[in-house]
């Protein structure tokens, strides 16, 4: 998707508000991609990104701003977390485990899609073979109708889905679960995959009903439509090109610490992801990935340490830094009523399957977005996360009681109902206050 920094930053706006340096700067490092794109191979070959460390309290959006801008430009993406990495030598996941992630879910993408591509030709050879077991099943149940007639009045049932709850008997292929190596550890293996071009596969007769069989029928047509080493190669190239990687809690593995136990230790991962950042090349089960192209996003509260803590070689790979502000008042207001996926309009669609009509009133969403900024200042700032806390006790009487018989009910939540609802949560802020 060939967008402008100011468009990508359009988007983002629909989801995240405020945060418009950090927006501003993902929009510049996915824009700088489209651009070495249309230079000559030579020149692609000097450009590398630009990475970008995000420096902000939790719940003020900077996954999401990752999240949504991989999304928007159908990027390969993973979210990881750096406390979860030892050095090299300690049991645990090594670094290198996130290029392998990241190949893998650029594959599985590239492979839903080519499903996608082959999808009406996959649900058709799956109508025809369920449709005759259905037919063998429900042989009893035809009278006097010609064969052709019925055949295709079960077809139009099944299309329709008449049939979901049927149960039938068919072949199915029996998979073994790959096995675990070393519990916790990215290294598996499956013995299925070690055969599976010197064996037949395994199949076993299994009852299931029709909307499984169908399910399990179209992906395994699908399997045999695409072409899996191009699928294979498509994803590694993916990877490399257009993948973006968001290493949260970098800050964890900070440190001004300079000896002993477990700062060594954190200092070890530092190292070992410096290479991986830097440029290198990766062993994967899909072949060697180069991580030069790569995007890397990080990000941390940076409440105990700075970004100056990081080792400077690692520093130095991160050349675009940008800090994230504290949620306020307003950004509270406007996070509750202009993004598309806003935690109103999620509690309203939520209630409206248990027939509540529930509407918030511009006095009720001020008192909330006051209630929650205030918890933020006097308390541990947790940024948009407070919303979810607020919200939960604010309509946790309307969840309760809505379901069963009730008839259509509309539940209008104003600046009153908030204030009496929320009336411990008030108290306890007011408290707070007074507190050193």
């Amino acid at each position: 998707m060939n967008l402008t920094p100011r468009e990508i930053v359009k988007e983002l706006d629909k989801y995240i508000i405020g945060q418009d340096n950090a927006k501003r700067a993902v929009a510049v490092a996915l824009r700088n991609r489209y651009r070495r794109s249309q230079l000559s191979a030579e020149l692609r070959e000097e450009i590398t990104p630009k990475n970008i460390i995000m420096k902000g309290p939790t719940g003020v959006g900077k996954t999401e701003i990752a999240r949504r801008l991989a999304k928007l430009v159908k990027a390969p993406f993973i979210k990881v977390e750096a406390t979860k990495y030892t050095e090299v030598g300690y049991v645990g996941r090594d670094v290198e485990s996130m290029i392998r992630d990241l190949v893998e879910a650029s594959v599985r993408m590239v492979k839903e899609e080519q499903f996608a591509s082959v999808s009406a030709k996959a649900t058709a050879i799956a109508e025809r073979h369920v449709g005759s077991v259905l037919f063998d099943a429900l042989r009893d149940t035809r009278g006097e109708t010609p064969r052709d007639l019925w055949e295709e009045t079960v077809l139009h049932d099944l299309r329709k889905g008449k049939y979901d709850n049927f149960n039938i008997e068919i072949d199915v292929p029996d998979e073994h679960k790959p096995m675990e190596l070393i519990p916790g550890m990215n290294a598996e293996i499956s013995l299925g995959s070690i055969f599976g071009d010197v064996l037949p596969k395994k199949r076993k007769k299994r009852r299931i009903s029709v909307r499984e069989a169908m399910r399990i029928i179209i992906a395994e047509e699908s399997d045999k439509l695409i072409d899996d080493d191009a699928v294979k190669a498509e994803g590694v190239r993916r990877a490399e090109e257009e993948g973006i990687i968001f290493i949260d809690e970098i800050d964890k593995i900070a440190s001004k610490a300079k000896q002993g136990g477990q700062d060594v230790s954190r200092e070890g991962v530092q190292r070992d992801i410096l290479p991986i950042v830097e440029g290198s090349s990766v062993t994967t089960k899909y072949g060697i990935v180069k991580t030069d192209y790569i995007l890397f996003i990080a990000a941390g509260a940076f409440h105990v340490s700075a970004v100056e803590d990081l080792i400077p070689e690692l520093q130095g790979r991160f050349p675009i830094k940008v800090e994230l502000a504290s949620l306020t008042k307003e950004d509270f207001v406007n996070i509750l009523t202009i993004p598309q996926n806003a935690i109103t309009t999620q509690y309203s669609t939520l209630l409206a399957v248990d027939n509540i009509d529930l509407q918030f009133t511009k006095g009720a969403i001020e008192k909330i977005a006051e209630i929650s900024a205030d918890l933020n200042a006097t308390s541990e700032d947790i940024g948009a996360r407070r919303l979810h806390t607020v919200m939960e006790n604010l309509v946790e009487d309307i969840s309760f009681n809505a379901g069963g018989d009730i008839p259509f009910t509309t539940v209008t939540v104003d600046e009153k109902y908030v204030e009496e609802h929320l009336s411990e949560i008030i108290k306890d802020q007011s408290v707070k206050k007074y507190i050193l």
